[in-house]
């Protein structure tokens, strides 16, 4: 048994049954009566699934190593094919054909590959490789088996499958989307986007391909990231009755494309109608394309040209993935992406059913409701299954997030553990109507683990904060909380066991460590007489005291992912993470704070990884995750899945659950499948009591030792693999770090430095330069001594004495002397006058060399623009070196400066000292960015100067006594005192001024150094710009070169890219195909006139009475009823199994027309024999020419294409040699056109704003006085013209005012007359005269217009009625189409009959017959011709008469002309 809900595949088998995956399952169910079917997967989870309604089967692929594609019958469930193709890892659809024995198959990663199978003959007929490209959806056109369509999220592809004969085609077309927007983006022809706009600097317009340097196949589909535009993003797409497609789109569009012509439409919402995003399904329908997505509603579109519009929708309210149509078009099955699945029926009340209901994510927990095995409980939502077949029972919503749940074996109820804290115990006495029977708060804390002892006498939990619950699980007890003790790690897992013979109830806790390659539990041992009265045993908080149960710790050495008690409590089962083994523990029973467990038994699991353990209610079977095993293995969850979650044992034993981690599959395994188990199980004692020399050990039951060393080993490598691996990344790092410290710093020879001035931001930076490599100056010292070469042998040509020069005459000296002197003033001038613009630079004001440079009019070929390059470089090299002497040597100024007014400091700093100023010393330094290499620290501590202060004693009575009692004495040593402080004071104020002075002159002198200096820092500046005006010209000139090369290079290309083009295309032999395709329908042909000769041959060999007999017979009557098709596509044409039927049904009407019934009466029986065997022969001889003419007409299809790609690949050659000889010609072209770089003086080329010019192809060089006196003379010349012009302009102007006068009154004259005859010609109607005639117009008017708008609701009538009209004449036209058609199939037939007949009557027809029927047709000929010709005599006479009555008409009529 298994349960589950569609997640993915899902489609009808039949008009009542569907088809889903689930994990390693095929589920079917009848959606009438709800039965199911199981289909098992034996190697695995179930991959792709397609069913095929016609011929009832299903196919779906194994998701393995090297997968298979499996075909079985329903309902039988008998497996009719096996198919193995090129698939490596998956197949990622599958898709049957509406007609015939087609499928088709799409592999996943790595091959990428399209296949299309015969299913019936276990063949492939074709296949096609796409690599890297992801398919998520693949569809058979209904209407034509030979179409498919191929989307992904990023593309769409319309397949045909060509068949020749026996031999069949998958020929790829992709559809261009539209963009984001909805715009179509036209784009160009990969490699036909040559233009004729030339550019006479730039060169030639070419391909980004070909700048981008690609030659191969990328150079077709190249395009740079700007003119990338993000297009729609299909998400589904599904086909109509008239070979179009409707596709869906990510943002919002619904595209509508064109099988034939590949032409995409996007349709137009119409008011009021919601957006199409987030479709992620569609179906058609003839009532219009249903759609629907995440909004959970499934809406109609009815499509109108290319607009839709809804018609009706409903709403499931959830999330929608899938929709389909049952094959009678009479139910539409909606799947949510949860699983849920409905039906939508077409009837005359429309409904929806529920035929599943999925439960929100995944299976947490399982168990069976006890006691009994009937019944099981999920949780996720409580659902309650009955395990017979599976069917649903009942549903519960608790509201609440919920961790785990246990069935109670002593009562039938259920207890949950939530999020909240809360355990809810559940009543399922009812099972169709479960409730919440009571609810316990135990801790704020997540509960993670419930658990009841085997009895159902306790129910242990744990929670995530390592708190232990203990309850009484007796409800009539309202499951009271008898206490709780604590652990202080989280807590992995736990086991309960309840011993009767000493009444103890043991708890057994694993948790989770700090250490990772250790294991630790806990064991309580707690008595039954305790847990009877809690008061004595719990605080006043509930919690156990230490004093009343034991409590052992226990660690085991390795890491282990689960543990069991065992029922006895005797020892341990744990679950090894680190090797595949499953070992026993004893228990042992001293006394201490931690005992450590050793493996007493190991078994083998035969997987790695973690997992848990679940024994059975009477201890006998252990399981596993992932593999059921105890000495055996059961796969029944798949890897691809996570394997198993959750694992149960019914209380018997002879069940279990098994729960897919992530498949959403519930498995339960009857006893039957333990029958191995149980054989090994006796192979196992018969082993304990044999001999013991005789005696196997337990491991070679279980242990595949070969297979575990082998996982070591290569574990053991992969380690080394990484660790070297990382090695060698941190060594490429480092090496890194190395090289960019070379190239970057140690490399420089002349590192970067800046030199400030002294009083204002100036700062000039010198050139960093490496030094040139041996390679590099190889290369120049070779250029160089090619140059010279070439200027010696230059110098010789033109010093060399022609022959002409030898037959001058001989001249006097005078002339001599005049030629001389010519020469030398031509010399002088040109010396005076050096064309210096031509160089293209300024080069020559740092003394540079450039005689060895090639003129830039003469270079043409690659190597000369090479060697260019390389000599300009060394320009650029010597600039440099000259700019950087000259930095250096200011830098050293510099130096010398900044000593100089250190010196002159020391001066300032003893002057201000002894002014005692307290001003600062300024002190110029080296700045950082003048020395990168050197961080200096200046330091003021080298001199300390002691201000001297001189000051003439004061007489101490001056201070002791009061001026009043001053003797004359002290009077006269005070008068000396003052006199000598004045002194003093004078002396102080010279020197003090000498001081200033000397402070002055020391400080104006300073200033003047560093004065000069910045005025010489201000010249190396411009020498700086100089030399990077030299260097960017010099550069611009190299840039040009370069271009010029990159221009070669790129043409070059764009040649090779063309030439690999046009061997691509030569390659495709489609001439061959051609070729071959024209002889294999010549033989078919052959085969097919040899088939009609021998059908004629065998009409010919009957004799004449033996076509009497057979013509005379009945024929078959051909039952033609007309049902009315419930499908959009209607009857599907070309069927091969409706040929096959057809065929069938011939031959069995001909078993009826042999019987004896329909013989003539007198005929013998054996020539009545004779003749039906003559009838079948010519029947079947019939049939045969019926298909050979089928396979001639497709083989004359498939060469009518084969001979269309030839010619377009002819075309595509011509555009190739026409591209090639374009190419050339422009290389050419610009090979000899050269870009040359002048510099001009400032001022005499003046252009407006923006408006440069970028040709001068047409341009010469002159000199500037003959434009100036040009354009002077010009402007003489243009001063008179103008005054000849204004003086013309006046006199003219008076002519033309004076014919404008005259013309003036011509016109007024040509007025008048004319109005005069208006006058007299006007008409003057009854209408004119009612009108005036009345006195009020608006009833005039409001009567006019009740008249105009009775015409026109009359007029509005007859347009609907027109519109009803043409709709009728529209189903009309249908219905004839349709009549049409059978009558198109019926003519062929009688075509058949009448050909028949014509052989017949041309075979025994008399020849008289043919006379009187050639007279007759004679004779009606001529009658035929005679009326003709009485007619066109009619005729004429008519077309007389009618001319005179027209005439006669004419004249009653009075002639209005004006003469």
């Amino acid at each position: 048994l298994s349960l589950g809900f569609p997640k993915q595949n899902i489609d009808f088998i039949d008009n009542s049954t569907i088809c889903y995956t689930c994990g390693n399952y095929l589920i079917f169910v009848n959606i009438e009566n709800e039965k199911r079917y199981l289909l098992q997967c034996m190697s695995g989870k179930v991959g792709a699934l397609a069913t095929n309604i016609p011929f009832q089967v299903v196919a779906f692929s194994d998701r393995k190593l090297k997968p298979s594609i499996y075909i079985y019958t329903f309902p039988e469930l008998n497996r009719k094919a096996k198919l193995k193709g090129h698939a490596q890892l998956d197949y990622a659809l599958l898709e049957f054909s509406y007609c015939g024995t087609y499928m088709a198959s799409y592999s996943a990663i790595p091959e990428y590959e399209l296949m299309l199978w015969n299913w019936e003959k276990r063949i492939i007929l074709c296949s096609r490789l796409q690599p890297g490209v992801e398919v998520s959806q693949m569809t058979f056109n209904p209407m034509n088996w030979q179409q498919m369509c191929l989307s992904s999220a990023s593309a769409l592809t319309i397949w045909n499958i060509e068949r020749s004969d026996k031999t069949y085609y998958l020929k790829p077309k992709s559809v261009n989307l539209p963009a984001e927007d909805g715009t179509y983006i036209c784009e160009p022809d990969g490699m036909f986007t040559y233009t004729e706009v030339k550019d006479t600097i730039y060169g030639p317009e070419l391909l980004l391909s070909s700048i981008a340097g690609l030659v191969g196949i990328e150079a077709e589909t190249f395009k740079p990231k700007d003119d990338l535009h993000p297009l729609v993003h299909p998400t589904t797409h599904c086909w109509n009755s008239t070979n179009e497609l409707y596709v869906s789109c990510e943002e919002g569009h619904v595209l509508l494309i064109n099988a034939e012509n590949l032409l995409v439409t996007v349709l137009s919402r119409i008011a009021q109608v919601p957006q199409g995003k987030n479709i992620n399904t569609m179906a058609f329908h003839r009532e219009g394309l249903f759609v629907s997505g995440n909004d959970g509603i499934v809406h109609s579109f009815i499509v109108k040209e290319v607009n839709y519009t809804v018609k009706d929708y409903f709403d499931v309210q959830e999330p929608i993935g899938n929709i389909i149509f049952s094959p009678d078009y009479k139910l539409l099955l909606i799947e949510t992406i949860k699983g849920s699945v409905y039906t939508y029926s077409f009837d005359e009340e429309p409904k929806v059913e529920t035929i599943l209901d999925a439960y929100d994510g995944y299976i947490q927990a399982v168990d069976f409701i006890t006691p009994g095995n009937k019944y099981l409980t999920i949780l996720g939502e409580i659902c309650i299954w009955l395990l017979e077949n599976g069917s649903h029972v009942s549903k519960l919503h608790l509201r609440t997030e919920v961790n785990d749940m246990a069935c109670c074996p002593s009562s039938l109820s259920v207890a949950v553990g939530t999020n909240e804290g809360y355990i809810q115990f559940l009543d399922v006495t009812d099972v169709a109507l479960p409730q919440v029977a009571h609810s316990v708060f135990l801790t704020r804390s997540s509960i993670q683990h419930v658990h009841y002892d085997q009895k159902g006498q306790y129910l242990i939990t744990g929670t995530s904060d390592g708190h232990i619950f203990i309850l009484n699980a007796n409800p009539s007890q309202l499951f009271e909380v008898l206490g709780f003790t604590e652990i202080n790690d989280y807590i992995e897992q736990m086991s309960v066991i309840y011993i009767s013979e000493t009444k103890l109830l043991e708890v057994m806790v694993f948790v989770k460590t700090s250490e990772s390659e250790k294991s630790r539990l806990e064991i309580f041992f707690l008595p039954e007489a305790t847990l009877r009265d809690p008061g004595k045993c719990c605080n006043e908080r509930g919690r156990l005291k230490n004093d009343f149960f034991e409590r052992k710790i226990y660690e085991i050495n390795h890491p282990l992912t689960s543990v069991l008690f065992d029922l006895n409590c005797e020892q341990l089962y744990g679950y090894c993470s680190h090797v595949p083994y499953i070992c026993s523990y004893d228990i042992p029973k001293k006394n201490s704070e931690v005992i450590v467990l050793q493996p007493k038994i190991k078994m083998q699991s035969r997987h790695f990884g973690t997992g848990i353990l679940c024994l059975s209610s009477h201890g006998k079977w252990l399981a596993s995750t992932k593999h059921l095993c105890f000495l055996n293995a059961i796969q029944c969850h798949s890897y691809q899945a996570q394997g198993i979650r959750s694992l149960a044992f019914s209380l018997d034993g002879r069940s279990i659950l098994a729960n897919g981690r992530e498949d959403g599959t519930l498995v339960c395994l009857r006893w039957n499948i333990f029958y191995d188990l149980i054989q090994i199980q006796k192979m196992m004692e018969e082993n304990d009591l044999a001999p013991e020399i005789a005696q196997l050990e337990q491991q070679e039951y279980t242990l595949d030792i070969e297979e575990m060393k082998k996982l070591y080993d290569e574990n053991d490598k992969e380690e080394a693999k990484i660790r070297k691996e990382t090695e060698m990344g941190n060594l490429a790092k480092l090496y890194l770090w190395n090289i960019l410290k070379e190239e970057c710093w140690d490399s420089m020879t002349i590192k970067g430095q800046g030199l400030m001035s002294f009083h204002t931001k100036l700062k000039v930076q010198n050139f960093p330069m490496k030094e040139r490599t041996p390679e590099e100056l190889k290369e120049l010292e070779t250029v160089l001594r090619i140059r010279k070469l070439e200027v010696a042998e230059l110098k010789q040509i033109l010093e060399a004495p022609s022959s002409a020069s030898l037959l001058t005459p001989v001249k006097s000296q005078e002339e001599e002397e005049e030629e001389d002197d010519e020469e030398e003033d031509e010399v002088e001038e040109e010396e005076v006058s050096t064309p210096f613009y031509l160089l293209g630079s300024l080069c020559t004001s740092f003394t540079t060399n450039t005689d060895m440079l090639n003129s830039q009019l003469e270079l043409h070929t690659r190597e000369e623009k090479i060697n260019q390059i390389i000599l300009l470089k060394d320009i650029i090299y010597q600039v440099k070196i000259i700019f950087n002497r000259e930095f250096d040597a200011t830098f050293e100024q510099k130096k010398l400066e900044i000593a100089r007014v250190r010196e002159k400091n020391i001066r300032i700093q003893e002057i201000i000292m002894d002014l005692d100023l307290g001003e600062e010393v300024w002190q110029p330094e080296i700045e950082d960015c003048e020395k990168p290499d050197l961080i200096l620290t200046v330091e003021d501590n080298e001199v300390l100067f002691t201000p001297c202060h001189y000051v003439i004693p004061q007489p101490s009575f001056m201070v002791s006594k009061v001026e009043e009692v001053w003797n004359d004495d002290e009077r006269k040593r005070v008068k000396e005192y003052e006199k000598k402080v004045k002194e003093l004071n004078e002396e102080k104020e010279k020197y003090k001024k000498s001081l200033d002075a000397e402070l002055k002159k020391i400080q104006g002198s300073i200033e003047e150094l560093t004065q000069a200096f910045d005025d010489n820092l201000k010249k190396l500046f411009e020498r700086k710009v100089l030399a990077e005006m030299v260097i960017n010209q010099e550069e611009l000139k190299i840039a040009n070169l370069i271009f010029s090369l990159v221009l070669d290079e790129e043409l070059n290309t764009r040649e090779l890219g063309l030439n690999n083009f046009l061997e691509r295309k030569q390659t495709k032999n489609t001439s061959k195909e051609v070729f071959v395709a024209r002889d294999e329908v010549d033989t078919y042909r052959e085969n097919y006139d040899n088939l009609v000769a021998e059908d004629k041959e065998y009409d010919l060999n009957l004799s004449w009475k033996t076509y009497y007999e057979f013509v005379d017979n009945p024929r078959m009557a051909k039952q033609r009823v007309q049902i009315e098709s419930t499908t959009p596509f209607g009857t599907r044409i070309g069927s091969e199994r409706l040929k096959k039927d057809n065929l069938a049904q011939i031959m069995k009407a001909m078993d009826d027309l042999d019987n004896v019934n329909h013989m003539p009466e007198g005929l013998d029986p054996g020539i009545w024999q004779y003749f039906c065997a003559a009838r079948r022969t010519k029947i079947e001889n019939e049939q045969r020419v019926k298909r050979k003419a089928a396979g001639l007409l497709e083989m004359q299809a498939f060469l009518r294409r084969r001979i269309e790609e030839d010619e377009k690949i002819q075309s595509d050659i011509d555009k190739i040699f026409q591209e090639l000889f374009v190419l050339q010609k422009d290389r050419s072209n610009y090979q000899m056109d050269l870009t040359v770089q002048f510099l001009l003086k400032q001022g005499q080329v003046e252009t407006e704003d923006l408006q440069f010019m970028i040709g001068f192809s047409d341009f010469i060089i002159i000199n500037r006085s003959i434009i100036e006196d040009l354009n002077k003379a010009i402007r003489t010349q243009g001063m008179k013209k103008v005054a000849n012009l204004v003086e013309k302009k006046n006199y003219q102007k008076g002519i033309s005012q004076i014919e404008w006068d005259h013309k003036k009154m011509e016109m007024e004259m040509e007025d008048l007359t004319q109005r005069s005859w208006d006058i007299q010609m006007l008409f003057f109607s009854r209408a004119h005269q009612r009108y005036i005639s009345e006195d009020d117009h608006e009833i005039t008017i409001g009567f006019q217009i009740s008249q105009m708008e009775q015409s026109l609701a009359k007029h509005k009538k007859d347009v609907e009625f027109q519109k009803r009209l043409f709709k009728d004449l529209r189903k009309i036209n249908t219905k004839k189409d349709i009549a049409n058609y059978i009558l198109s199939c019926n003519l062929h037939e009688h075509l058949v009959c009448n050909s028949e007949r014509k052989h017949i009557c041309q075979s025994f027809g008399l020849p008289l017959t043919y006379e009187k029927i050639s007279r007759e047709r004679n004779e009606a000929t001529l009658q035929q011709q005679k009326l003709i010709n009485i007619s066109k005599e009619q005729f004429e006479q008519i077309s007389i008469l009618q001319a005179e009555v027209e005439r006669l008409r004419m004249k009653t009529f009075p002639a209005l002309i004006h003469m």
